[in-house]
């Protein structure tokens, strides 16, 4: 659990999302960085080769998220270990929040954050532009955080599980349409 038990615990509830948030932040960041650093290697193909490769891989991502394809998405099964949160809570939370937001430490359900970074590594944006949608990666990490946070209600993810395929297939769609817009700039 990351959330601290209650007002008696020595660190508050609140304290542990922000931590926790500045982990994801920093997660994103960096693994953002190092795509931006590799996408270096992707600049000598033709555009043209890079663009198909942009296309087919995020028609595959939203052929998966449909349903109408089972592509398994790669994925670390392991777990991070409760000590990590239960004897420093300030430092456990920073690091669990960091490898999480990191993306390589947890399983990542859907497609459209491999077919983003994909398209970052081949599209070969600028710094800027891939740090940015690492920080976003690790905020929308953040916000499903506080949003449990806040509204402090036990039906909630039964009601986002009903939802979850609508959102996850109009996230792969909303990401398609935003790699084909950056690529037809």
């Amino acid at each position: 659990m990351l959330f601290s038990p209650g007002w008696r615990a020595p660190v508050r509830q609140g304290e542990v999302l922000a931590v926790f948030t500045l982990g994801l932040l920093a997660g994103g960041a960096l693994s953002a960085t190092v795509i931006w650093l590799l996408s270096g290697l992707a600049e000598p193909l033709p555009e043209r080769v890079r663009t198909a490769a942009i296309v087919l891989v995020a028609a595959l991502g939203v052929a998966r998220e449909l349903g109408w394809l089972a592509i398994p998405l790669p994925q670390n099964a392991r777990q991070i270990p409760q000590e990590v949160l239960q004897f420093r809570l300030r430092r456990g939370s920073l690091q669990f929040g960091f490898e999480m937001g990191t993306g390589v430490r947890t399983y990542v359900s859907a497609s459209s954050p491999y077919v983003l970074a994909l398209g970052l590594l081949l599209s070969h944006q600028g710094p800027v532009a891939c740090v940015l949608a690492g920080v976003a990666f690790g905020g929308g990490r953040a916000l499903s955080s506080a949003l449990t946070f806040w509204a402090r209600d036990p039906d909630r993810d039964a009601a986002i599980g009903a939802r979850m395929p609508w959102i996850t297939g109009t996230t792969a769609v909303t990401v398609l349409a935003a790699l084909s817009s950056l690529l037809l700039l």
